[in-house]
């Protein structure tokens, strides 16, 4: 009789997990509590899919915050690997400008048909409105959503690839957590989400414009440059991600969530100080513009720097380069992209599977690691996935 495995979770994770494991005679049934897979997956692809970055590998794996736990699984499943994988599936790969690598197409929806399409074929049995109610040692109280009733089945093996908790209208919410010891599991914070800051009413005709090229940084932290939106909450970018962990750690040691800005990274504070010298043929605000001090930059500055200062040319330029908001925190972690936090590495093995049952193993954004967006995020969701996937075949040749 072949082995029975289930995989609770049909995201990426849990789908690339069913792939190493359709290579095997196992019987496989993954079992996901929402009508469809995916759906996080299809969520990031509505404005295109980031599903890797071209970067060197040794850049790509300093992403991460677990470097060291997840090197050796990143290294072996690229983005090189993904685009080849892609290819497999008969989607061609498109690395941008940037090094991001998206499908040509930019869009989820067909690459997930393919591969779906291509799991079904090699085996793979898929239970759409299923929730796992309880999981116990190798058994798992399934329910039957659509039918609302309720069933225990054994496996050989159970890989969990349920997601950490954000976005949990899709179907990531955390309800797995109760399975564990909460000394397993790290808890989960916000990541890749907005900050928040309390403007004041001057700064509403502001709300959604952009801060363009400026650089970021927390107190001994590296500086990165982008685009920043100011939204009614805060500030909200690719590049307010970036600085997320620096962020989170000023909130575990209980310091000021500070974050700083310049404005003008292009140029030095006496560049800038001399554009900014006040004339007595231009308004202050006329000056400002010529300086590229304006639109939303000009709106940050009347809020943050004294007036005192606006007519000192190296007082207001050196402020410019280095504006500190003293933010009030994330937005909720149902808003974020990904959360950091989740399953510690102690509790598990260095194939995936959990210390205290060894019929368990886990993969993708249930595990604690963090990494910004860009494709980091994925790239380790895949290979994670297809870790614990081997680690369970090598678990079942054992037995």
């Amino acid at each position: 009789m072949s082995k029975r495995i289930a995989i609770v979770g049909a995201g990426p994770a849990g789908l690339m997990a069913a792939e190493v494991l359709s290579q095997f005679a196992y019987e496989v049934h993954v079992y996901e509590q929402k009508p469809s897979a995916a759906r996080k997956f299809l969520m990031a692809g509505k404005t295109g899919l980031n599903i890797s970055h071209a970067e060197p590998i040794e850049q790509f794996v300093q992403r991460y915050d677990q470097v060291d736990w997840l090197a050796p699984w990143i290294k072996q499943w690229d983005a090189t690997w993904v685009q080849n994988w892609m290819q497999e599936l008969g989607i061609e790969p498109y690395i941008g400008s940037s090094g991001r690598v998206f499908p040509t197409e930019m869009k989820a929806a067909p690459l997930l048909r393919a591969w779906l399409t291509r799991l079904a074929a090699q085996g793979i049995q898929f239970h759409y409105r299923h929730q796992v109610e309880h999981l116990s040692t190798n058994q798992l109280v399934l329910r039957d959503l659509k039918n609302n009733t309720a069933r225990t089945e054994t496996f050989d093996a159970i890989v969990l690839a349920c997601g950490a908790v954000s976005w949990s209208k899709l179907g990531s919410d955390g309800k797995w957590q109760s399975w564990l010891d909460t000394n397993e599991i790290e808890p989960f914070q916000a990541s890749n989400a907005g900050v928040e800051y309390p403007w004041s009413t001057f700064m509403q005709p502001v709300f959604g414009q952009p801060l363009k090229r400026v650089d970021a940084w927390v107190e001994g932290g590296e500086k990165t440059m982008g685009d920043i939106v100011i939204s009614h909450y805060g500030l909200e970018s690719g590049l307010i991600y970036k600085q997320g962990r620096g962020l989170r750690e000023q909130v575990k040691r209980a310091q000021p969530m500070r974050l700083f800005l310049d404005l003008f990274p292009d140029q030095t504070v006496e560049q800038l100080a001399k554009k900014l010298q006040p004339s007595k043929k231009q308004s202050l605000s006329n000056v400002w513009r010529k300086a590229g001090l304006d639109g939303a930059k000009a709106a940050l500055i009347r809020e943050l720097v004294a007036k005192s200062i606006w007519q000192q040319p190296q007082a207001l330029a050196a402020r410019a380069k280095a504006l500190c908001l003293n933010l009030t925190g994330f937005r909720p972690i149902e808003e974020a992209i990904s959360c950091a936090g989740g399953v510690k590495q102690m509790a598990l093995s260095t194939q995936l599977q959990l210390k205290t049952n060894p019929y368990v193993f886990m993969c993708g954004e249930m595990l604690d690691w963090d990494a910004p967006t860009g494709g980091y995020l994925l790239t380790a969701c895949f290979a994670t996935g297809r870790a614990a996937g081997q680690g369970v075949h090598d678990y079942l040749k054992q037995k």
